[in-house]
């Protein structure tokens, strides 16, 4: 699965100091997951912390953000 990530994923995952690795673990096997129109929504927990991963499919997926929520 070929992931892209906007620049602004780029920046926010730097500043929230999310692995990558974490992003991914999302994308491939997610707790939870929703769609809103062409957006999607994929839920995570990875340890102790919940990750929430937005993105949309195209030839591949394009990360647009992800943070965590309580």
């Amino acid at each position: 699965m070929k992931i892209s990530y906007t620049l602004h994923a780029e920046e926010q995952i730097r500043e929230r100091k999310i692995p990558k690795i974490w992003v991914e673990e999302a994308l491939k096997a997610p707790d939870e997951t929703r769609v809103e129109g062409r957006k999607f929504y994929a839920v995570k927990r990875l340890n102790g912390n919940t990750l929430k991963v937005i993105y949309v499919k195209e030839n591949y997926i394009k990360v647009i953000t992800s943070y965590f929520i309580k």
